[in-house]
């Protein structure tokens, strides 16, 4: 029997890239800067786990540059390396499609670090289709930090919240009992068909909860994105008869494209939690991909060091239960989508090499050096699955 399995640790880059200075992320390493404060504060990082599979390893890879506390081992359990990005962005479509095999090759739409963010046709179309009686924010902006400011005004004026960042996309919240959660898809779905001619990734539905400046994103978001412009590995081990099983965000982020089963959680360890429920029951052939989303969007994008270094100890701890109970003829990958360097200016994701770290019953120890495509990943796990290869990338194994 032949399974595999994709753990996506959002935003969890191991170093600038050679191309990072276009981006002005030259300076930027997730993984060493997150070691490099732990170290300082007297507090080293103690990943066991990962880093007997081979993490620390891939990150000096990447970066040529031993993170702070973890020192070479003398042997592995996993084979480990790093990818640079072959797409032209750092955003999470662009990651996600090229793991699958898809790079994009042409650029999206971004609104700019203007306030307004968004033109005022677009927002003017907006408000006469969906009849709300003006919107708040339209600018850059962290989700949380904007559902607390604004969050008061929103709910006595019904006015939604919009907002942008460094991904191609256009993001709506709204308080889910004052607003309502339908009427928000609603508006959201109008807004996917306004941001079209944009050429814009994803409008993302942000549902949020709570009174007087203290507000909780709930975990009914929604995203409204562009199908891939190719088949990816979704569609080739869904259209040879295997499951495609998503955790978390990744099905809206293929817009539900090569997916036969969606499984949702509100943070990291519900998603584990389902993970282990799901490594259950997957059957042959079949693909698990789950993106554990809290790396990015509640500490990366949050600039929240200690948040990031702590969630990388509760995966750490928790990954002995999953490898515990890999069968023979399973593959599983660690990997990411981008960075996103708590310890730089802005919220930004940053232009950084991914891990990728291959292990599994019969998997043995190598280094795999570094790709120059994340597609290397998913055309591994094809030809573990047997499935018809994709149009981009290697077999690492």
């Amino acid at each position: 029997m032949s399974r595999a399995f994709i753990l996506l640790l959002d935003s969890f880059g191991l170093g600038a890239t050679p191309d990072a200075d276009k981006y002005g992320d030259s300076a930027t390493n997730t993984f060493g800067h997150i070691a490099a404060w732990a170290a300082k504060i007297g507090q080293p990082m103690q990943l066991p786990t990962m880093e007997k599979l081979g993490l620390a390893a891939a990150a000096h890879t990447a970066c040529g540059e031993w993170a702070a506390g973890f020192d070479q081992r003398d042997s592995f359990t996993g084979a480990y390396g790093a990818a640079r990005e072959q797409s032209t962005g750092k955003d999470t479509q662009s990651g996600h499609w090229e793991i699958a095999g898809v790079p994009v090759l042409f650029d999206w739409g971004y609104f700019p670090k203007t306030v307004p963010s968004f033109p005022a046709e677009l927002t003017d179309q907006l408000q006469t289709l969906t009849g709300v009686p003006g919107f708040l924010g339209n600018c850059h902006a962290s989700g949380t930090e904007i559902i607390n400011r604004l969050g008061d005004e929103h709910v006595a004026s019904g006015k939604p919240i919009l907002y942008t960042s460094a991904d191609s996309v256009l993001q709506i919240a709204a308080h889910e009992e004052h607003f309502g959660l339908e009427r928000l898809y609603e508006m959201c779905e109008k807004a996917y068909e306004l941001v079209k001619p944009y050429n814009i990734g994803r409008v993302i539905a942000r549902p949020f909860v709570g009174a007087d400046s203290n507000y909780k994103r709930t975990s009914n978001r929604h995203d409204y994105a562009v199908p891939p412009p190719a088949p990816t590995l979704l569609d080739h081990v869904k259209d040879a008869g295997g499951e495609v099983i998503a955790l978390g965000k990744i099905s809206d982020i293929y817009a539900a494209q090569g997916v036969s089963r969606v499984v949702k959680g509100p943070d990291n360890m519900a998603l584990f939690d389902a993970l282990l429920k799901v490594q259950d029951e997957a059957g042959d052939k079949s693909l698990t991909f789950v993106n554990f989303v809290d790396f990015d969007q509640a500490f990366g994008h949050r600039r929240d060091v200690a948040g990031y270094s702590n969630a990388l100890h509760e995966m750490d701890a928790r990954l002995p239960e999953f490898i515990a109970k890999l069968k023979a003829g399973d593959l599983c990958v660690i990997t990411a989508d981008h960075g996103c360097d708590p310890t730089s200016p802005g919220s930004d994701h940053t232009r950084e090499h991914i891990p990728m770290i291959f292990f599994g019953p019969g998997v043995k120890e190598r280094s795999l050096g570094i790709s120059e495509t994340f597609s290397d990943i998913g055309q591994t796990i094809a030809h573990h699955l047997g499935v018809k290869p994709l149009a981009n990338g290697t077999n690492l194994l």
